[in-house]
């Protein structure tokens, strides 16, 4: 099955690219008006972002269609062109970012689960499925797509954020990108959704899928830097701007872009999506997804040093927009543009953009300690979007209840030196570990934790790094510690170095 969950597919190459003289060639596809479904709001910013990285990436040739021009039969004359043009070697990337949805199979015993899924273009109407059926893109159609891409040595990649099913246990209000099933069976809308049936992925050999989440999640739209995002899609753009090159070669290998996407859709979704590549593993070591052109290494100093913005530099304020409700407090380091946090005073629910529920029982003597995480929390996002670290609990959830016992890992990092703390629910800032000049390659584990009062947002973070560290290490073991003390210590000793972070969401709420 092409399509599985939220997708982004990366077609890739088994031996390196030549970047001399292979081209690049881009379709960029972005819907949030839909007249016949429930409009999204982040679909279109989501494709003018992949697009302006893109150009940095030094594509030589793009189309793009945003909300009513993303037309079946203008996106399928688009790629047949590039496919024409295009010669053994180059690369083909098309990405997708709206709804996406199922239907009954088209062709019998095609499917496992006798679903095929869909991408949902503007025109389709499902009141009205057999006489606007032109106007979805299903699983099988890209399967032909792809094999007439593969057929003359091209490479494509394909990026699609978009989902067809899912649950979400936590307390999210925001938007999904799952439009509503078909629950007709349709005749195959083209010759290509009969032929693409016999075409599996596990024939490609050139092609990649990555998943934005597991299927048993949905897509959801988060708040990024105020707005509604597709976590997929920034973090994918953010990788071909030159974040993913971690040892600055002027490449993207799968094993950079798999580290450096799956660390920052956590970070930015909060830990409600996992994604999933398949193959699971690389094709060869040296498997590359694409050269980056000068322009695009913004992260590679001459020579090929890889050099990072402090947090400022990237537009950080050190703000953070919150709405206060039946208060008269209002916390300090408040009043950030885009979707707010909120407060609410009566009952003490602190609530993230997303609608989730980061901490309970927060009183007016509380609030700013909760207001200052926040802001850590960002600044130390900023951080991980430049150099993510790994890590993981199991068993893994979008949220946890009280007495569930779970573990917590940070595979050996590479680095020196590296520090281990909790920002709790609220507010305050608890230190796990401290490991200097050396002792950092020891992997650290935290075995058998139980989920226990307070409830709400902790976040697990460690940060890797060379720079000395006795200084922050000392400051986190007093009892008087705190996020604004935090932020001032790595601010003004690792901001804009080569420190890695890593941030392990963790949600938690009372059992059922």
């Amino acid at each position: 099955m092409m399509l599985r969950g939220v997708v982004l597919a990366l077609l890739v190459s088994a031996a390196p690219l030549d970047a001399a003289s292979a081209k690049t060639y881009a379709l960029v596809v972005g819907v949030d008006a839909y007249p016949y479904e429930v409009s999204l709001d982040g679909a279109v910013k989501d494709a003018k972002d992949v697009e302006s990285a893109l150009q940095r990436a030094g594509v030589d040739q793009m189309t793009t269609f945003f909300d009513a021009a993303a037309r079946k039969d203008d996106i399928r004359a688009a790629w047949a062109g590039f496919v024409n043009s295009a010669v053994k070697g180059d690369t083909i990337i098309f990405t997708y970012a709206g709804h996406g949805a199922q239907m009954p199979e088209l062709v019998a015993g095609d499917e496992a689960d006798g679903l095929d899924e869909f991408l949902q273009l503007p025109g389709f109407d499902r009141s009205r499925a057999e006489e606007t059926d032109h106007e979805i893109i299903v699983d099988n159609e890209l399967n032909a797509w792809f094999s007439q891409a593969e057929a003359k040595g091209l490479q494509v990649l394909f990026v699609s954020d978009s989902c067809h099913s899912g649950g979400m246990s936590r307390s999210f209000s925001g938007k999904t990108r799952l439009a509503q099933a078909v629950m007709v069976k349709l005749p195959p809308p083209s010759d290509e959704a009969v032929s693409g049936a016999r075409v599996k992925e596990v024939q490609f050999r050139n092609v990649t899928v990555l998943a934005a989440s597991l299927e048993s999640q949905p897509s959801p739209e988060v708040i990024i830097g105020g707005e509604a995002r597709g976590a997929l899609s920034w973090s994918f753009a953010r990788a071909v701007e030159g974040s993913a090159d971690r040892n600055g070669d002027g490449e993207i290998s799968r094993v950079e872009l798999e580290d450096y996407v799956f660390a920052n859709v956590k970070h930015q979704s909060e830990a409600l999506q996992v994604p999933n590549f398949t193959p699971q593993l690389p094709r060869s070591e040296d498997e590359v997804v694409m050269a980056l052109t000068r322009t695009a290494t913004v992260a590679v100093a001459p020579g090929g040093k890889k050099t990072y913005k402090s947090v400022r530099e990237t537009g950080w304020d050190g703000k953070l927009a919150l709405s206060v409700e039946a208060s008269d407090v209002l916390p300090e380091n408040t009043g950030g543009t885009g979707v707010p946090y909120r407060w609410d005073a009566a009952s003490g629910i602190f609530y993230t953009p997303n609608g989730d529920v980061a901490g309970e029982h927060i009183d007016a003597g509380m609030i700013q300690s909760v207001v200052n995480k926040f802001i850590l929390l960002d600044f130390l996002k900023v951080m991980a979007s430049q150099n993510p670290g790994t890590v993981s609990l199991t068993p893994q959830k979008d949220i946890y209840a009280g007495g569930d016992k779970i573990s917590f890992d940070a595979p050996a990092s590479g680095y020196r030196n590296m520090v281990v703390f909790n920002l709790a629910n609220t507010g305050q800032v608890q230190l796990l570990d401290v490991q200097s000049e050396g002792t950092a390659s020891v992997e650290f584990k935290l075995s058998n934790l139980q989920v226990v009062e307070p409830f709400g947002a902790d976040h697990l973070i460690v940060i890797s790094t060379n720079e000395p560290i006795d200084a922050i290490g000392a400051a986190l073991a007093s009892k008087n510690i705190d996020a604004t003390t935090v932020l001032q210590l790595l601010s003004t000793r690792i901001d804009g170095t080569g420190t890695s972070v890593a941030i392990q969401p963790l949600y938690t709420r009372e059992k059922p």
